[in-house]
């Protein structure tokens, strides 16, 4: 069944043990506790799922267990990263046949990519290894590179790419795309952006690592935008904006992961060589989670 995907996706972490071992309760227990706060969607091995850090049958079995813990009951949009093009091709197949309802197509680099055209190529192979939908992903600050509008407009080209999760933190070049590509390509906002401008420019959900933490407070915001009720998104939008702040100055993986230990989930710490996060973030995290949990409830 072909979902139309809306609404608020938080990328879930990956619990780990200290080994590097996959917690699988724990990660079953987050899934259930996203679902029932009322989330539209689920999306595990994002950037806050470290899905660049781990090795396949790792990843493999997180999108085996959101898919069967989920059981149909929203949509699971499963990360796909992976340095190469045959790599990426391999596992967005073999993702597609876990029964993942989406797949959002990440490529990390390490020698940059000289022009547009391997940009393109990369992700048209990826699209037309699949049936299902195909969110893409950007975020130059950490892959060095960027889709053009122009190679958007031609990645449009296969039917089942219709969304863009932009990371880029370019509200401006949004405005192109929207204004150059309308509702042929919809958008995702990223923690990097103030959802509620994205929502303005006809933004159709929330894909990022905050919603693990605050699930009903952005499903809150999500309504009150899709209500265009702005001046109240707007003030709500503040009341949460010093998470990202956070995040911004922290590791976002380690910043999440901190933040739900706080909430009771076991996830662990990221995986090596990454940070656990510091004393001074850890506090700076739960100040922030209190502030936003009092003036929720207030």
């Amino acid at each position: 069944m072909k979902h139309d995907l809306t609404g608020i996706f938080p990328y879930l972490v990956t619990p780990l043990d200290q080994e590097g071992r996959l917690r699988e309760q724990v990660l079953r227990d987050l899934v259930n506790h996203l679902i029932a706060a009322g989330v539209h969607g689920l999306t595990p091995l994002g950037s806050t799922g470290e899905g660049a850090y781990l090795d396949w049958p790792t990843k493999k079995r997180v999108i085996q267990i959101v898919v069967e813990e989920t059981a149909g009951r929203v949509p699971v949009v499963a990360g796909v990263t992976n340095l190469t093009t045959p790599g990426a091709v391999r596992e967005a197949a073999q993702t597609e046949d876990l029964g993942v309802d989406g797949i959002l197509a990440v490529l990390p680099t390490y020698f940059p990519l000289p022009d547009q055209q391997q940009v393109l190529d990369h992700f048209r192979q990826v699209a037309r290894a699949v049936a299902c939908s195909i969110s893409l992903y950007t975020n130059p600050k950490f892959a060095a590179w960027d889709f053009s509008v122009e190679t958007l407009q031609e990645l449009c080209r296969e039917d089942n790419i219709g969304y863009l999760k932009d990371a880029s933190g370019n509200i401006g070049k949004l405005m192109s795309i929207t204004t150059t590509l309308g509702t042929r390509l919809k958008i995702f906002s990223a923690t990097a952006h103030v959802p509620v401008f994205v929502f303005m420019l006809g933004g159709v959900g929330w894909m990022a690592g905050p919603a693990c933490l605050i699930p009903r407070q952005s499903i809150a915001l999500f309504e009150l935008c899709r209500l265009k009720k702005w001046e109240q998104a707007l003030e709500m939008q503040k009341q949460l904006w010093p998470l990202n702040v956070a995040f911004q100055k922290y590791t976002l993986a380690a910043c999440v992961k901190a933040g739900l230990e706080m909430q009771g989930f076991p996830v662990g710490a990221p995986l090596a060589p990454q940070k656990k996060l510091s004393e001074q973030g850890e506090k700076a995290v739960g100040d922030v989670l209190q502030h936003i949990q009092e003036v929720s409830l207030g």
